[in-house]
């Protein structure tokens, strides 16, 4: 309380002083950023030193980023006379730079309050206006106080609650790094290796999950209630295809440092179940210093990899290469910002983008870092990205979650198709977290807690299912909601409006089913049917067999089902390509169509539990525990085929 009395009296202070200048720079401060709560395991430690250098970044905002959405459509939906009329990253680049007026009335605030116009800069994306201030100007300029966090970690971390901005700049600014984001990359108490939230077991990476291993080998498919195998998966959705544009194709699997793949594991799994991949590897793409590391090892390091490779790459035979995105050395690790700097030069941070004190900052001094620059557009990204890895929505703030979420959009302008998990904990966000009525986190919280980027409309969220008990890979209906070891994550965003897209879909559920949620869970959740709802579809995510340090594990999580819609429509893009047409790209304003009823088996048994509920139940259409359901290849082939 003291800190935020200090804030109003630091904001009342400045406010009169401000009066002073003549110009733009009297118009009235308004906040622009604010975040209500410390996030657990945070304290504040003290005032920053005035002193002190702050590298400040001004996010400029992108001209006609509020068209974005009518633009992806337009490329994207069936009935669209530009479906599949993708764009050009210099297209892009030039639709979205910020306008000369955006940089021009930035720069000359920053001047009218005394920052010499020689220390400003401006990024080469133009996206960014990049200046390093002493504390107490950052301070000044912003109507702000900036503090200093500790971790229980130990880690320090600089910040502040909230920060004001002049009326006629705030318009022309997304946000300020750093100022209110607290999702930082942790260390270890003893200091040494870091622990990264998306990658790092025990720092808020929620991995796949495991029984331990397999009692017996597996392999018929008369089994797959018990144990799921690539032949398993190639019966339940028909995706028999033998791909023929290998040359023009790609896939691409994003995989965060210190979780690695082991070849030798992945020849294990070739020997037992997919014997084409005998003598195959995934084609690496070091970035940001990623390799295969062997320091440590084990399920918690080598389950997810190894689950995503070994099944992405069997799904879509050993004849079509697969990329491995490894992102990010062993000591900074990376983040998913990391990953698109280094796939769209427009997003790269090497000229201040990005929060050092969330995304990994290269190169990096450290004893055994990679000593190189941070990768900017060196990265050719792939018609297909599978991701198995997520935050909870809560941990960014909607700023800092719209602007990544706009990246997505900007991807699939270009055709790419980009997968993100939903998660394993049903309602709950990672690691089984829920919120509180102030916005915290917390097991005990009592509020659904949405997963991102699945609540981003520009990517496809994919939920987990699993075979019934006794059940049959040729019934008419043989999964269910995944509600055994891990439940499939979806529900509302409380970030992002419903896309166009969805409206129908998630209107006609909110009708039929949604109203006795009201009744029963109250505010627990976003009833509004305004909001972005995931998942999108679904893929079986339970009992995977999977060679880990030598041995057959059973593995479970929406880890599984992610790389496998990604197989398929890999798979689809194959087909496309042999006939002169261009891949998918963004795929959810053509399954959400009626030209693709049908072409999902819908799940209607299952729920996902969390934060002291049953959570939603699978329902007839729509529903936010497996999305429209899970794939028919044979279907979706046709559909998209015919398509232009």
């Amino acid at each position: 309380m003291r800190g935020l009395l200090a804030s109003f009296a630091s904001f009342a202070s400045f406010a009169t002083l401000s009066l002073a200048f003549s110009g733009p720079a009297t118009s009235p401060y308004v906040v622009h950023e604010k975040r209500t709560t410390i996030p657990p395991d945070w304290s504040l430690l003290r005032r920053h030193y005035a002193s002190s250098t702050l590298p400040l970044r001004f996010a400029l905002k992108q001209r006609n980023i509020e068209k974005i959405g009518d633009f992806l459509l337009d490329v994207s939906r069936p009935d669209s006379p530009n479906y599949g009329d993708h764009w050009t990253p210099s297209d892009i680049a030039y639709k979205f730079s910020p306008s000369s007026d955006t940089i021009d009335t930035v720069r000359e605030w920053l001047v009218s309050m005394g920052i010499d116009s020689g220390r400003i800069q401006l990024s080469p994306s133009r996206g960014w206006i990049n200046v390093d201030v002493s504390v107490e100007e950052a301070e000044q300029l912003m109507n702000t106080e900036y503090n200093v966090y500790k971790h229980v970690s130990g880690m320090e971390h600089v910040g502040k609650s909230s920060y004001h901005l002049p009326k006629h700049v705030s318009h022309h600014i997304d946000f300020v790094l750093p100022s209110v984001h607290f999702d930082a990359r942790i260390r270890r108490r003893d200091g040494n290796q870091p622990l990264i939230k998306i990658g790092q077991p025990g720092s808020g990476f929620d991995g796949p999950k495991t029984t331990g291993s397999l009692p017996v080998n597996y392999t018929q498919l008369a089994q797959c209630d018990m144990v799921i195998t690539p032949e398993c998966l190639r019966a339940l959705y028909g995706l028999y295809y033998h791909p023929v544009a290998t040359g023009e194709n790609s896939y691409g699997i994003v995989e965060y440092t210190p979780q690695s793949f082991v070849q030798s594991d992945l020849q294990m799994f070739a020997k037992n179940f997919s014997t084409d991949l005998l003598g195959k590897s995934p084609v690496l793409v070091s970035t940001d210093g990623g390799y295969y590391q062997t320091q440590y090892t084990g399920f918690d390091y080598n389950g997810e990899s190894n689950l995503d490779l070994q099944y992405g790459m069997s799904l879509v035979t050993g004849e079509q290469p697969v990329s491995l995105y490894q992102v990010g050395d062993m000591i900074e690790g990376a983040s998913f910002n990391n990953f698109l700097d280094a796939i769209d030069g427009s997003y790269c941070t090497f000229e201040g983008g990005d929060d050092p004190s969330i995304d990994a900052t290269y190169p990096d001094p450290a004893a055994g870092g990679y000593q190189d620059k941070e990768a900017c557009g060196t990265v050719e990204p792939a018609y297909v990205i599978s991701t198995s890895y997520s935050y909870n929505e809560a941990d960014l703030t909607p700023f800092y979650a719209a602007r990544q979420c706009a990246e997505y959009a900007k991807l699939g302008l270009q055709g790419i198709t980009v997968l993100y998990s939903s998660g394993d904990n049903g309602v709950a966000g990672n690691e089984g977290l829920c919120l509180n009525p102030d916005g915290t986190q917390s097991a005990s919280g009592t509020r659904f807690n949405p997963t991102f980027p699945a609540g981003c409309p520009y990517i496809t969220s994919v939920g987990a299912t699993m075979m019934k008990p006794n059940a049959s890979v040729y019934d008419l209906q043989p999964e269910q909601a995944c509600d055994e070891i891990i439940y499939s994550s979806g529900g509302f965003s409380n970030y992002f409006a419903i896309p166009d897209y969805q409206v129908d879909a998630v209107s006609c559920w909110m009708d039929e089913y949604g109203k006795e949620y009201v009744v029963e869970y109250g505010s627990a959740w976003n009833s509004t049917g305004r909001s972005r709802a995931f998942p999108d579809i679904s893929a079986n995510g339970a009992d995977y067999a999977v060679a880990v340090d030598g041995e057959f594990l059973l593995v479970y999580g929406t880890s599984a089902s992610t790389p496998v819609i990604g197989a398929l429509l890999t798979m689809v893009n194959d087909a496309r390509l042999a006939n002169g047409k261009k891949p998918v790209g963004f795929i959810n304003p053509a399954i959400y169509s009626p030209k693709f009823a049908g072409a999902f088996k819908d799940i209607t048994e299952g729920n996902n539990p969390g934060c002291g509920t049953s959570g939603f139940n699978a329902t007839e259409g729509w529903d936010p525990v497996t999305g429209l359901g899970t794939p028919q290849f044979p279907l979706l082939l046709a559909r998209w085929l015919e398509l232009p």
